[in-house]
């Protein structure tokens, strides 16, 4: 169903105030994630592409504009340092509550792997949520589900807007694609390897770097935030990134100083998204 909608006020709130709520584990997780899609009146769609099955929050108010697609972060991967977790669900799924207040009249929102799975119970293997997180077969399939929401959106352009791992994938699709306007992180993880060996863990085996192809997101209008108050994604990495894609005086980053890596973000968001994009090689 394709609507004319301008997300009120009190949805966003609502959105809001809903990520300080305590989010019970298992079947509580694709509720929470229910009621955000729904406060945002966003349909919800399951997409076969390659080994996996992508679950798809989207609203589509104007078919033959842009589409703006968020990717989600790695979620609840691990339950603490050494246990790996039995469904990588984030218990607060920051790219899809970005996406709910987002006012573009077309948006969408791709779960990772193992994420909000058709009955609950994840599809794939641990590995797709721990070392091969951000593998060949995982940026395939999520870059054909990109091109499957440009189809039924009848896009010509689309924009990507990756949150924490999201980031590292939606430059990594943005790399394979010649159809992307615009490219956003927020709180990036965009050099995983350097970010493991900051918080002294292993290096992801199995996984592409972002980092590695960041000379060719040169021609890309971009920007990516930083949380200020951010724990695990260094500042530098982000900078580094950047300077990767052309950008040397880092016009494309923005620190957002009271955000750290999970909070800060939804509040800001409409007025982050306004702030102009920066194309490297310009």
């Amino acid at each position: 169903m394709f609507r004319n909608t301008v997300i009120p006020v009190l949805i966003i709130t609502a959105i809001i105030i809903s990520g300080c709520a305590t989010i019970s584990p298992g079947a509580g997780r694709y509720q929470n994630a229910e009621e955000i899609a729904g406060a945002a009146e966003f349909e919800k769609s399951y997409v076969k592409s390659g080994d996996f099955t992508l679950t798809v929050y989207s609203r589509i108010d104007k078919p033959g504009d842009p589409v703006t697609i968020y990717i989600e972060g790695d979620g609840l991967a691990y339950r603490d340092r050494s246990r790996v977790s039995i469904d990588p669900t984030p218990v607060n799924p920051i790219a899809l509550r970005l996406a709910a207040v987002d006012p573009s009249p077309n948006v969408a929102y791709i779960a990772r792997p193992g994420q909000y799975c058709r009955g609950e119970v994840p599809d794939c293997g641990e590995e797709y949520w721990t070392t091969k997180r951000f593998s060949v077969e995982i940026v395939r399939s999520i870059d054909e589900t990109v091109s499957n929401i440009k189809g039924k959106a009848g896009s010509k352009e689309i924009g990507l807007v990756g949150f924490s791992g999201g980031g590292a994938i939606a430059c990594l699709v943005a790399a394979r694609r010649s159809d992307v306007a615009s490219l956003r992180t927020a709180a990036g993880n965009l050099d995983p390897d350097a970010v493991n060996a900051f918080n002294k863990v292993d290096k992801l085996e199995g996984s592409l770097n972002p980092i590695d192809i960041a000379p060719r997101l040169s021609g890309i209008p971009q920007r990516h935030f930083a949380g200020g108050k951010d724990k695990i994604i260094p500042l530098d990495v982000t900078y580094s990134f950047c300077k990767k894609t052309g950008d040397i005086s880092g016009k494309s980053v923005t620190v957002v100083p009271e955000a750290e890596h999970n909070k800060g973000w939804v509040e800001r968001w409409p007025e982050l998204l306004n702030l102009p994009l920066v194309k490297p090689s310009g």
